[in-house]
């Protein structure tokens, strides 16, 4: 595949995987993690932050691999 249509799906694949990812981690924040202590939504939070970042690092990764 060439780059321009590999950058293309992985613009959109990304910005779908950060909705979903978004949506599902304020769910379980405003859901199950406000009646949990403290320091379990501080790692919850601390966890949730960057946990999208490894899969949309190789879905970047992916998308600069060239021709």
């Amino acid at each position: 595949m060439r780059a321009r249509p590999r950058k293309l799906i992985g613009a959109v694949l990304l910005l779908v995987f950060l909705v979903f990812y978004v949506w599902l981690a304020s769910a379980i924040g405003a859901g199950r993690i406000s009646v949990a202590p403290a320091w379990a939504q501080v790692a919850f939070f601390l966890a949730a932050g960057l946990l999208w970042v490894l899969p949309a690092g190789l879905l970047i990764k992916w998308m600069q691999r060239p021709d």
